[in-house]
């Protein structure tokens, strides 16, 4: 898997602002910080900032602007939630964040269709003979996944 090592969700950040810089898309970033705040906190008790161990958890929304739409949800707990027009990809590692954001807008990313089980699937490779690929739902094919067909 020999992609750089992100170690915070700031990191990540910073990785993804550098995709969207060299693509030319626009971005928004959401923070969230605390374990009040953080959608997955399951180690903090109620009400609490920090969780057991002292840290500040911080998880980041971050929405890119073009063709396809993209969001990237960063957690603390070192990885990602992907949204290509649509389609979710969960339990991403953080750090293959970058290059799966490279894959989408390079144009190695693509759709194929399966007679079995019958669907379309968005496929993602990235470098080391590592790929995602999830079920795109009915009614999703947008223009974008449309035009990223393979037989």
């Amino acid at each position: 898997m020999g992609h750089t090592h992100l170690s915070s969700t700031e990191a990540a950040v910073v990785a993804v602002r550098e995709v969207a810089r060299a693509y030319g898309l626009e971005m928004a970033v959401t923070d969230d910080i605390g374990a009040d705040q953080t959608s997955r906190r399951t180690s903090a008790g109620a009400f609490a900032v920090l969780d057991t161990d002292g840290s500040l958890p911080h998880e980041a929304f971050v929405e890119l602007g073009g063709v396809p739409a993209v969001t990237v949800q960063v957690f603390p707990e070192d990885d990602a939630k992907i949204t290509v027009d649509g389609v979710e990809f969960n339990d991403v590692p953080r750090d293959s964040v970058p290059v799966f954001l490279r894959s989408v807008y390079g144009g190695t990313a693509y759709v194929k269709g399966k007679l079995f089980p019958p669907g379309q699937w968005l496929v993602v490779p990235l470098p080391g003979d590592e790929t995602y690929r999830e079920l795109v739902p009915r009614g999703v094919l947008s223009p974008w996944l449309t035009r990223n067909i393979r037989g």
